[in-house]
């Protein structure tokens, strides 16, 4: 397929999508650079082998995954010009996003409780690995929200319909790969020791 073809709108949307996926790709380098330190980091004496990740972290996994199935439905109710429920599943979404932020520092409270921080006296490098890998994926939540505050504006102000999705379907795609990214974490957290 030549990039060069079609209308301006059609390539300004593949440059959009292209760049959004430049933008995913470098975040996944990132993340897969932080969970190769964690595998070179556990030959560590002072590893932890027998830590157990917080029923919180295991909750905001379900819940991620929940507004992912939300988000399609939003997009899928778009697409047959059902507006109603396209703001229903979009707002849905939208507080499933919140509620996993809030059990994800749930998850972070447990691990305080156990006696680990992210620094000082009572840190310990496995615990701060996994702080550091969780928090910075919650940023990246943080940037979905925000795209999803956007889609949502822009959805009341009418400028989306099925032949107009590319805001959303942007922020979906966003949205999916965020949600893949901490499932992807979760299991490596959960299982690599």
């Amino acid at each position: 397929m030549d990039l060069t073809q079609g209308t301006q709108e059609e390539k300004k949307a593949r440059a959009k999508k292209m760049m959004l996926w430049f933008g995913i790709i470098s975040l996944i380098m990132s993340f897969m650079g932080w969970t190769s330190a964690f595998i070179v980091s556990s030959s560590r004496p002072d590893w932890l082998k027998e830590f157990q990740l917080p029923n919180a972290f295991i909750i905001s996994t379900i819940i991620i995954l929940v507004s992912s199935f939300a988000f399609i439905s939003a997009k899928k109710a778009l697409k047959q010009g059902n507006r109603e429920s396209t703001t229903l599943w979009l707002m849905i979404t939208l507080g499933l996003g919140i509620v996993f932020i809030v059990f994800q520092f749930m998850g972070f409270q447990q691990i305080i409780d156990l006696g680990y921080n992210f620094t000082g006296p009572t840190s310990n490098v496995t615990m701060s690995y996994i702080y550091l890998i969780a928090m910075v994926h919650i940023l990246h939540v943080v940037a979905g929200l925000i795209c999803l505050l956007v889609v949502i504006y822009n959805h009341f102000k009418q400028k989306y319909d099925a032949a107009n999705m590319l805001g959303l379907e942007l922020a979906a795609t966003f949205w999916h790969f965020i949600d893949v990214l901490w499932v992807y974490l979760f299991l490596f957290l959960y299982f690599v020791r």
